[in-house]
C-alpha cells in the first residue's frame, strides 16, 4: 500500500487536522519547511480578510522522532486564529443557500436544517491540512531529485507570454510577483484586473500550471485504469474548491491540431532517448517520460461575490404564496485566490507524484528506497535495447 491521507476540521472550528499514512522511515521533517508551505498559501494579490487574521502554522503530532519519520503515520495540526471569534457565541441560521457553493446540495444530501455545517467543512480553508501534507511529500520527493513548483498564466482575460521560458525558472519568478506570474509585463496587468474586479465587487478565475522536474520514468501504469498517472492527477485536482477544469500539457491546443503535430517525437543524444518537445506534458500511457510533467488547471471565479445574488429563503419565514427570492448574504472570501491556490495544487500534485514513486520503489525506509531509484531504467538506449526477430516467440497461450 502507498500513500493515503485525510483531513478533518472546519472553516471557523478549532483546528485542521491530516494524517499521513505510508511515509517510509528515515525522512527529515522540517517543520520550518512546512510552515513555509502554509505561508505561501495565505500570500498572493486578491486575497480575503481572513489571510490578516490567521498565521498558520503546523504542529507534528504522531509519525515522528528525533526529527525522522518512523514509517507510522504522521499527524499533522494547524489551529484556526480565526476560531476564537466564534466559540460559545450564538451563531444565527444561515437559511439562503449561495449559487455555486456546496450549501444547497449540502442540505439536500445531509438533511440539515442549518448551511452552515455544509459551507463549514466544504470550504477552502481545509486545504491547509492538504497544503501540510503536501510539504511532508515535497521533502520525500526532494531525496529523489523532484521538484514540484507552479505558476499563474492567466488571471481574467490577461494571459501572460512564457514561450521559451524554462521550467525551473518560471517557478523561481513566480514567487517574485504578488499574482505568482512569472511574465512581469502580465503580473502587472493581473493586479490591475484583480483591482478593477474589487471595485465592482465581483470575483475573477484564471488558470495555473504545475510542473513537476526531474521525475524518474516508469512512474504510473497502462494496466487498470486507475493506475494511469493521467487519472491520479486529473481527480487530484479537481478535488481542490472552485478547480473546474484540468490538461495535461497543451491538451487543448492538441485537440485542434492533426496528430502529426502533436507527438513528441524521439531522438538519440549520445545513449540518451530525448524529446525536443513536450505536447505530451511528460505522460504517455499514463506512464512519466522522464520529461518535465506539465499539468494545467482551470480555475472559475469563486461563487461569493460582494454584489448580491439571487436565491431562495428556506427558513419558512415568508407566508405560503410570497415571493421568496431573495438576495444572498456576503461570507467573508477572497476577490480572486488563483495565486492563492499555486501551493495547493503544488501540494495535491506532489501527494500523487510521491505516491507513484513510492509505489514504484516499494521499501519501507529511505535507505531502501534510494539504491532502488538509482537502479532504475531510464530513457537511455542500453536500458531498452530490445532483441531482434521473433522466432520462436509465443504471443498468446493456446485457449483450453
Amino acid at each position: 500500500m502507498g500513500l493515503r491521507f485525510l483531513t478533518a476540521g472546519e472553516s471557523h472550528g478549532p483546528a485542521l487536522t491530516a494524517i499521513l499514512d505510508g511515509l517510509p522511515a528515515g525522512l527529515l521533517l522540517d517543520r520550518a519547511t512546512i510552515n513555509l508551505e502554509l505561508a505561501r498559501r495565505q500570500q498572493g494579490y486578491g486575497a480575503g480578510p481572513r489571510m490578516k487574521i490567521e498565521r498558520d502554522q503546523a504542529r507534528i503530532l504522531s509519525g515522528v522522532m528525533e526529527g525522522r519519520t518512523t514509517g507510522a503515520p504522521v499527524a499533522l495540526y494547524v489551529d484556526n486564529l480565526d476560531h476564537a471569534k466564534w466559540s460559545g457565541r450564538a451563531v444565527p441560521p444561515f437559511t439562503v443557500p449561495r449559487p455555486g457553493h456546496a450549501d444547497l446540495t449540502g442540505v439536500i444530501k445531509y438533511g440539515y436544517d442549518d448551511l452552515r455545517p455544509a459551507l463549514e467543512r466544504a470550504s477552502a480553508r481545509e486545504t491547509a491540512g492538504r497544503v501540510a501534507v503536501g510539504a511532508v511529500c515535497k521533502l520525500l520527493l526532494a531525496q529523489f531529485g523532484v521538484q514540484v513548483g507552479g505558476y499563474v498564466t492567466a488571471i481574467g482575460e490577461v494571459r501572460a507570454d512564457l514561450e521559451g521560458m524554462p521550467y525551473a525558472r518560471r517557478i523561481e519568478q513566480a514567487e517574485a510577483s504578488p499574482v505568482r506570474c512569472p511574465d512581469p509585463v502580465a503580473s502587472e496587468r493581473m493586479v490591475e484586473r484583480i483591482q478593477a474586479i474589487m471595485q465592482s465587487r465581483d470575483t475573477l478565475g484564471g488558470v495555473l500550471e504545475i510542473a513537476a522536474l526531474g521525475l524518474p520514468p516508469g512512474l504510473g501504469s497502462y494496466v487498470q485504469w486507475d493506475r494511469r498517472l493521467d487519472a491520479r492527477l486529473g481527480a487530484c485536482v479537481l478535488s481542490v474548491p472552485a478547480m473546474k477544469g484540468v490538461e495535461i500539457g497543451p491538451a487543448f491546443e492538441n485537440a485542434a491540431l492533426p496528430g502529426t503535430q502533436v507527438q513528441d517525437a524521439i531522438f538519440l543524444e549520445g545513449e540518451a532517448l530525448v524529446r525536443q518537445t513536450g505536447r505530451s506534458g511528460g505522460l504517455e500511457g499514463g506512464i512519466t517520460t522522464g520529461e518535465p510533467l506539465v499539468v494545467r488547471a482551470a480555475m472559475k471565479p469563486i461563487a461569493t461575490t460582494l454584489t448580491p445574488q439571487r436565491s431562495v429563503e428556506l427558513d419558512g419565514s415568508l407566508p405560503p404564496g410570497a415571493p421568496r427570492g431573495v438576495d444572498t448574504n456576503y461570507e467573508r472570501s477572497d476577490f480572486c485566490p488563483v495565486p492563492r491556490a499555486v501551493p495547493i495544487l503544488e501540494a495535491m500534485i506532489a501527494y500523487v507524484l510521491a505516491d507513484a514513486l513510492i509505489e514504484k520503489l516499494g521499501g519501507d525506509s529511505l535507505g531502501e528506497m534510494l539504491p532502488r531509484c538509482a537502479a532504475l531504467r531510464r530513457a537511455r538506449l542500453p536500458d531498452v535495447l530490445l532483441r531482434g526477430g521473433t522466432d520462436g516467440l509465443v504471443f498468446w497461450p493456446e485457449e483450453g
